[in-house]
C-alpha cells in the first residue's frame, strides 16, 4: 500500500512529532506500506521523515497562503478582513491546488493523509481520483471560515482521522456526512521515559547553572497565543522556582502565535526562554512541575501524554480533550479554568510536596503506557487506511 502523506509546514510541531512516529512505527511493523511525505516548507520535517524511510517532496505553498488563516478572527470586523483576504488569494490557491494535485496523482498513492486543515481545502480536487484521509488536529467549529469552507468540500474525504473524543464531537456537529474515526495520538514510551539524558536548561537559556536544589518549572509548547505562555508567565512571578518557556513560532499564519520578543517582554526577565528542541525528552526530564496552560479547549494535548510517559508531575487544563488524558488527581493536576491565580496555586502546592509530586509521576508513567503508546497509535491508523482502501 502506498500512502501520500501531505503535511502544511516543515517545521516540527505537535501534529508533525505524531507524523514522525506513525512513520517509525509502520517501517518497523508494516513495512509494506510505503510512504511519500509531501512537506509544503522546508524544515527539518524532511530530513526526519526522509531518514525514517520515507519518500519526501517539498512543494513550497506561496508566502501569502501560507500566512492565511482565521485561528485568530474574533469579531465580525476581523471575520470580514479575513473573508476579503481569502477572496483575493482565490486564484494564487487554486493555482497551487491544481498543481499540488496533480504531483499527487502522479504517485498514484491508494491514500493521501492530508495533515492540516489548509491542506484539507488544497486537496478537494482529487474528489474522485484519490481517497483522502483528513487528520484533524484541531475544532474546526472554532474555525468560522474554515468550518464554512471545509463543509463545502466534505465530499471530498473519504474519512476523517479525530485526534480525540472532543474532536471527534465538533467534527459531527460540523461536518456531518463526513465518516469520523477516533485514533488518539501516540508517543513513544520508550523514548519518552523516565530515565535518560536530562537537558542543561540553565545553559540552553544562555544562564550560568542555579545552585543546587534549584525547583524548575517550565511547559513546552509552539507560541500559539491560545496555548497559554502568557497565563504561564503571569504565575511565574507567583512562585519560587526557575521558570522556562521552551518552543518557538511553527506555522506561518499572521496573528496566531506570540512573537519571542512579544513573550519576552511580558516576562520581564522573571522566566528563562529556551527555543524547541529536538530532544525535547530530555527537556520533561529537567522539570520537576510541567505546565499545560492552554486558555482554550485543547484538541488533544501532546505534550500532556508526552510529559506523562516520562513520569514528570504535571498540572494541566482539563477542558477538551485533555481531560481524556489523565485522571485528575491522580495522574496529574487538573485545572477546570486556567488562570495566573489558580496557575501559582497548583505549583505552589507541588513544590511544596516532594511525595505527592513522586507519586503523581509514577502514576502518569504507568497511565501513558498503557494508553497512549505510539503502537496503538500507529495501529489505529493504519487500519484506517486499510479500510479506506478496501472501500
Amino acid at each position: 500500500m502506498r500512502v501520500a502523506v501531505v503535511n502544511p509546514v516543515g517545521g516540527i510541531g505537535g501534529a508533525e512529532r505524531v507524523l514522525l512516529d506513525l512513520l517509525r512505527v509502520a517501517r518497523e511493523r508494516a513495512p509494506e506500506v510505503r510512504f511519500t511525505v509531501v512537506a509544503l516548507g522546508e524544515g527539518p520535517l524532511v530530513e526526519r521523515a526522509a531518514e525514517l524511510g520515507a519518500e519526501v517532496e517539498v512543494m513550497p505553498m506561496p508566502e501569502r497562503l501560507a500566512a492565511l488563516g482565521d485561528a485568530p478572527v474574533r469579531g465580525a470586523g476581523a471575520l470580514l478582513r479575513t473573508a476579503l483576504g481569502t477572496a483575493a488569494r482565490g486564484l494564487e490557491a487554486a493555482r497551487f491546488s491544481r498543481a499540488l494535485c496533480g504531483r499527487l496523482v502522479g504517485v498514484r498513492p491508494d491514500v493521501v493523509h492530508s495533515n492540516g486543515l489548509k491542506v484539507h481545502l488544497l486537496l478537494a480536487p482529487l474528489r474522485g481520483r484519490a481517497k483522502v484521509v483528513w487528520h484533524l488536529h484541531d475544532f474546526v467549529g472554532e474555525r468560522p471560515l474554515m468550518r464554512h469552507a471545509l463543509r463545502g468540500v466534505s465530499r471530498s474525504a473519504a474519512a476523517a482521522l479525530c485526534i480525540s473524543r472532543a474532536v471527534e464531537e465538533d467534527a459531527r456537529r460540523w461536518l456531518p456526512g463526513v465518516r469520523c474515526e477516533v485514533v488518539p495520538n501516540g508517543v513513544d514510551v520508550e523514548r519518552f521515559s523516565p530515565g535518560g539524558a536530562v537537558a542543561e536548561l540553565d545553559r540552553l537559556a544562555g544562564l550560568p547553572e542555579a545552585p543546587a536544589g534549584t525547583a524548575r518549572v517550565g511547559m513546552v509548547a509552539t507560541y500559539a497565543r491560545w496555548k497559554g505562555q502568557d497565563v504561564f508567565l503571569q504565575a511565574a512571578s507567583q512562585v519560587n522556582a526557575r521558570c522556562y518557556v521552551v518552543g518557538g513560532p511553527v506555522y506561518r499564519s499572521s496573528g496566531s502565535q506570540f512573537s519571542p520578543e512579544e513573550l519576552r517582554g511580558l516576562a520581564k526577565g522573571r522566566v528563562r526562554f529556551v527555543p524547541f528542541q529536538e530532544r525535547v525528552e530530555e527537556v520533561y526530564r529537567a522539570l520537576d512541575v510541567v505546565v499545560h496552560a492552554s486558555t482554550r479547549p485543547e484538541p488533544f494535548g501532546l505534550t500532556i501524554a508526552e510529559a506523562m510517559a516520562c513520569g514528570r508531575p504535571l498540572i494541566a487544563s482539563r477542558a477538551g480533550g485533555a481531560a481524556e488524558l489523565f485522571e485528575d488527581g491522580v495522574e496529574a493536576v487538573g485545572l477546570p479554568e486556567v488562570s495566573a491565580g489558580a496557575l501559582a496555586k497548583a505549583i505552589s502546592g507541588l513544590l511544596a510536596d516532594p511525595p505527592r509530586r513522586e507519586a503523581l509521576g509514577k502514576a502518569a508513567r504507568a497511565g501513558a503506557v498503557a494508553r497512549h503508546s505510539s503502537e496503538r497509535f500507529a495501529a489505529g491508523v493504519l487500519g484506517l487506511y486499510r479500510s479506506v482502501a478496501g472501500a
